[in-house]
């Protein structure tokens, strides 16, 4: 079997991957928090798809942190084997106020 890599171009789906991000939150009062995140193995979907989990903190700032768990929308195939995934979801409430987070993770093998 053929070993799968972060640069390995596959069509169709690969088991057992993740997605990394790098973001920043909304601003709320006044700042932002880093998001730095891996996600969980693929979740199956009923359509055939997959999907994403992610929980845990932003990065400490401002004298706080914020929590979250999201799940991710399905894959976007972007080309050369390669796919995302949309994310959009909220952290908990924290020292009067949450932020909201959203973008595209990091591609990872596959085309589904």
């Amino acid at each position: 079997m053929m070993a799968v890599t972060k640069d390995t171009f596959v069509p169709g789906f690969v088991p057992e991957h993740n997605h990394g991000s790098v973001d920043y939150t909304s601003v709320a009062q006044g700042h932002v928090h880093q998001c730095l995140d891996v996600t969980s193995p693929p979740i199956l979907t009923a359509d055939g798809g997959h999907i994403h989990f992610t929980e845990g903190y932003v990065m400490f700032e401002n004298g706080h942190k914020h929590y979250y768990k999201a799940h991710s929308g399905p894959a976007i195939p972007v080309g050369n084997g390669m796919h995302v995934h949309y994310y959009d979801f909220y952290t908990t409430t924290d020292d009067g106020h949450n932020h909201h987070v959203q973008g595209v993770d990091m591609p990872a093998p596959g085309t589904k």
